[in-house]
């Protein structure tokens, strides 16, 4: 009896450290929601993820691989403060836009650094942030004042040109 005991107790050990040591689900179960933003080249809409529990925010985009060109993550910060990213496990590049609670983006970081624990910061107080590729910011111009579009913010999303 006792080896059957000391059996599966290293049977449940072993599967438990093979659970830990696996990765998080690189997709996370959210439902896609529309975002657009309007900048002085037009209105571009996106395809959203909305990070709005403390699990999904402290997750965000780790993990993952590939991200579609009109797709993100918006995060839910819900009561405007300087927010903090870094982008630990992350391999993607990405630009973070930071917006206030109006959906104005008061700050835009470009280019961060895949897997870098560099803090990435807003500078002034904001309740969301959109991650999305890196090199969109600069490919369809936007911009501090530029208008963010979502329920979050109070707006439904605008319809876009593309």
């Amino acid at each position: 009896m006792r080896n059957l005991a000391a059996m599966l107790l290293a049977a449940t050990f072993a599967v438990l450290s093979l659970a830990a040591c696996a990765e998080p689900n690189p997709s996370p179960e959210t439902a896609s929601e529309s975002l657009t933003i309007e900048t002085s080249t037009g209105v571009h809409g996106f395809t959203v993820e909305l990070a709005d529990t403390e699990e999904r925010r402290r997750t965000g985009l780790m993990f993952r691989e590939d991200l579609a060109l009109d797709a993100g993550m918006l995060f839910d910060f819900e009561t405007p403060r300087v927010i903090t990213m870094w982008m630990r496990n992350t391999p993607l590049p990405l630009d973070m836009i930071f917006i206030d609670p109006n959906g104005r983006i008061i700050s835009v970081a470009e280019n961060t650094v895949p897997y870098s624990e560099a803090i990435v910061s807003s500078r002034y107080p904001a309740s969301a942030v959109f991650e999305v590729n890196a090199g969109t910011a600069k490919r369809i111009g936007i911009k501090v004042g530029d208008r963010v579009s979502h329920p979050l913010f109070g707006s439904p999303a605008a319809p876009s040109d593309g």
